[in-house]
């Protein structure tokens, strides 16, 4: 079996996340067949962000260091046969970034060991990766709250001569969630012409933005649903709710490389309607009750009734023609598609019942742990989520979570608005309106 037979790195207690500012401590162990000179033995500790033009490639475009340190463990001697273990200890720096990894760019932390032996003989090297998570607090972002609005008025024609608007709004009970959390949705459609709408579809977008020689975005859709169209003169209700799954969080500061932005998009087909919604994904959840959008859209003033026929009715007609109000229903859900194991449906006022994740064994031979870290992968990266309050985080091998289809996407995506753009865009909207 050759003179070295074992050669690994062992996290104490079998951990593989730390937070910023932790010490990480472990121990490099040793099997020999036989005696094993040796110049140095030496453990280092790094950190760092890669990003590339290419999906998939790890010839890094662009670079950047987050901490490199390197220890000792023995200097110059000979290894008798039998095992070894050599202790050490790191201290992560405090403003190390949370990990992440992506098609075009990652943040890794890992531990790397390597045997310096004589010359003309071969050099042995082990490495371990390790997580870092830096949980966000959302409740530290401003008004996040408040609830999330945002409207849009679409004028169009149809059949050649007439003409009609819809007004479009959109709205969620919080602007910032953690994993396990349910989107509280609504929307407002009021159909001002005499032509049915298409379909109304709200997907919660994904959008990671890669600094390489320029900014690539990586759009992926992580759940959506639909609705039926509004009738002509029809003003629409349609309230849902999107299970937020295992996602990484908004924010990974320290790193200047990778952004990453939430939006939940509702839009219609026909006419081309779209408002988005900026979301904060984060790990400790908003601790104030959300203040109901339902309160803020029913306070607005009713829609008035024309004293005057629309003008694409028939003259005939020549009456009033008012705004009637319904509830609009749902045609699918990727996520409700997804369930199979129990019964399960999306109507207003559901409670998603709490499920307890899945805890993996931990080593009981004193075997290293797993490379891979015993907490849920977030969809769309290796990296765990966390979570802490009253929610209770669900696995990404939930039935409940649809996950992106990557391998079909290219890139670069054309990117959701950024918050300042869907204000403005709203606020014409309204201006638009009157």
């Amino acid at each position: 079996m050759g003179k070295l037979q074992l050669f690994e790195i062992y996290l104490s207690n079998s951990r593989v996340i730390y937070s910023p500012g932790e010490p990480l401590t472990g121990t490099v162990n040793l099997r020999l067949g036989a005696a094993l000179p040796y110049r140095a033995i030496r453990v280092t500790c790094t950190g760092s962000c890669g990003v590339s033009s290419k999906a998939n490639d790890t010839s890094w475009t662009v670079e950047e260091a987050y901490f490199n340190s390197t220890l000792s463990l023995a200097d110059k001697g000979t290894l008798s046969p039998g095992e070894h273990a050599f202790p050490f200890q790191f201290l992560l720096p405090t403003t190390a970034p949370t990990s992440f990894e992506g098609p075009f760019g990652k943040i890794v932390h890992q531990l790397r060991a390597v045997i310096d032996t004589p010359r003309f003989s071969k050099d042995h090297k082990c490495s371990r990766i390790f997580y870092i998570l830096s949980p966000l607090n959302l409740n530290s972002l401003p008004d996040i709250e408040q609830p999330n609005e945002a409207t849009t008025t679409k004028k169009f024609s149809y059949k050649l001569v007439k003409s009609g608007s819809v007004i479009l709004t959109a709205s969620t009970d919080l602007r910032g969630y953690v994993v396990g959390q349910v989107v509280q949705l609504r929307a407002d459609i009021e159909n001002q012409s005499g032509k049915d709408t298409g379909p109304v579809v709200a997907s919660l977008l994904q959008k990671v933005s890669y600094k390489a020689k320029r900014w690539i975005y990586d759009l992926r859709t992580i759940a959506e649903v639909e609705g039926s169209g509004v009738k002509a003169w029809k003003r629409a209700e349609w309230r849902e709710q999107i299970l937020v799954p295992a996602l990484p969080q908004s924010v990974l500061p320290g790193c200047s490389l990778i952004h990453i932005d939430y939006f939940i998009q509702v839009s219609l087909k026909a006419p081309e309607a779209t408002v988005n919604l900026p979301l904060f994904i984060g790990n400790i959840a908003v601790n104030c009750p959300p203040l109901s959008p339902v309160l803020s859209l029913s306070g607005l003033p009713p829609p008035l009734v024309p004293t005057a026929p629309p003008e694409d009715l028939d003259m005939a007609a020549c009456g009033p023609c008012p705004i009637v109000s319904v509830s609009l229903p749902t045609k699918s859900h990727s996520q409700q598609q997804q369930q199979s194991a129990r019964p399960f449906s999306y109507t207003p006022g559901l409670s998603f019942p709490e499920t307890r994740p899945e805890v993996e064994p931990g080593p009981e031979d004193g075997s290293p742990a797993p490379s891979r870290p015993p907490l849920c992968l977030s969809t769309g990266a290796t990296v765990p989520y966390f979570a802490e309050g009253p929610v209770v985080p669900m696995s990404t091998a939930s039935d409940l979570i649809l996950p992106p289809e990557y391998s079909t996407w290219g890139y670069p995506y054309e990117a959701p608005p950024s918050y300042e753009q869907s204000c403005s865009s709203a606020s014409s909207g309204l201006s638009n309106g009157n």
